[in-house]
């Protein structure tokens, strides 16, 4: 019978592990964890062993690790080791023992990454590219924490501890990590398969072409006299400084709406003071993603989608048109409230208001007011 043993119970912090769950994409990483490990547990014997050029034959085999259980206390994966009945004993194999050396090694580097420490005393520089493919489908809030039972220092690896580990090696020159964009797709190759996209903030980027994708690239292709934009999901690679390379591969690409209130704001973000004929404030970061998310969150999908404005004072304008009714809302992105009017230009009747936009039952009155556009009513 194949012998189990504790290995590594790894914590996953983050909004999307809060109901012990793992996407698929970051159980990927744990696969690329085991084959880190094996290269560790190698590198280790032969460090120790100066007279050896190659490790035993056989050293590898009938050794593993799996998961076996998702524990809760947001999602902690318990990996084990397992070691195939015909090398099972009482007393620790060599494998074995170097795999948790391999294992305490990685952990370790992962914790100087984070206290600013010598990651190098840990592992070689040869091995640190792994971390590569390791840690690449975090999200911003969302981290690995590999000594989870230590307070004071877990052994955090998110997306600043995974640059840093990568980067402390002089052989990489630069990294790959999850990315998305929007922009126009100015260029289509079909003979090299690859396509170019100009970003919102001024980039033309490479990106290449692939079957699932093609018709949506083709299209949007097609459509960039009329401003189409796309937004993509993939994989991009950056340089040492954290600018965008290419894209090297394509998970999907949408077209965007021509009124997507992200897209939309998204531009905003670019404005810097002056933009109007010298006038013109430039726009608070956070107010706009505040924006883009409570619109995301409170407003009916079931509505036309508003045109969007900015104002020389560093406000969004939302314009609607509906029916008789013209609608108008700025918002105030420092206040997080607005200014609603509506005039049914047949009857001349107008509403005003104030709302706070920090409220629910803000949102769910706009609404209300904008399905009853077709004849005003306070």
């Amino acid at each position: 019978m194949d012998k189990e043993i504790d290995f590594l119970k790894p914590r996953l912090v983050g909004k999307r592990f809060e109901n012990h769950s793992i996407p698929l994409e970051v159980l990927r990483d744990l696969s690329v964890l085991e084959e880190m490990i094996s290269e560790t547990a190698k590198w280790l014997y032969l460090n120790e062993h100066g007279e050896r050029l190659r490790i035993p034959k056989g050293f590898m085999d009938g050794i593993s690790i799996k998961m076996t259980e998702i524990s809760e206390g947001s999602a902690i994966p318990k990996l084990v080791l397992v070691i195939a009945a015909a090398g099972a004993s009482l007393l620790p194999s060599p494998s074995q023992e170097y795999f948790e050396k391999a294992r305490d090694n990685v952990v370790n580097a992962i914790d100087a990454a984070e206290n600013d420490e010598k990651i190098t005393d840990y592992l070689p520089e040869k091995l640190l590219v792994y971390f590569d493919r390791i840690g690449r489908g975090l999200l911003d809030d969302e981290q690995i924490e590999f000594r989870p039972d230590n307070k004071i220092r877990p052994a955090r690896l998110n997306k600043k501890t995974r640059k840093t580990l990568i980067l402390s090696s002089s052989k990489v020159m630069d990294y790959t990590d999850e990315v998305v964009i929007s922009g126009l797709v100015h260029e289509a190759d079909q003979k090299r398969n690859t396509f170019n996209i100009n970003t919102l903030d001024g980039q033309e980027i490479t990106a290449p072409i692939d079957l699932v994708n093609k018709e949506v690239i083709l299209e949007a292709f097609g459509s960039f006299e009329k401003k189409q934009k796309v937004t993509l999901k993939g994989i991009g690679r950056f340089n040492r400084e954290g600018k965008l390379i290419k894209i090297e591969s394509v998970e999907h690409i949408v077209l965007i709406d021509i009124l997507d209130i992200a897209a939309r704001l998204d531009e905003f973000k670019n404005l810097s003071d002056g933009w109007l004929d010298g006038k013109g404030k430039s726009f608070d970061q956070d107010g706009l993603k505040w924006l883009e998310n409570t619109f995301d969150a409170y407003y009916d999908t079931s509505l036309p989608l508003p045109r969007l404005f900015p104002t020389t004072e560093g406000n969004v304008q939302a314009e609607w048109s509906i029916k008789d009714t013209e609608i108008s809302i700025e918002i105030k992105l420092a206040s997080k409230d607005c200014e609603f009017q509506a005039v049914n230009t047949v009857t001349g009747e107008e509403i005003n208001k104030t709302f706070d936009l920090a409220q629910r039952e803000s949102w769910d009155e706009i609404c209300s007011l904008l399905k009853g556009s077709g004849g005003v009513t306070a």
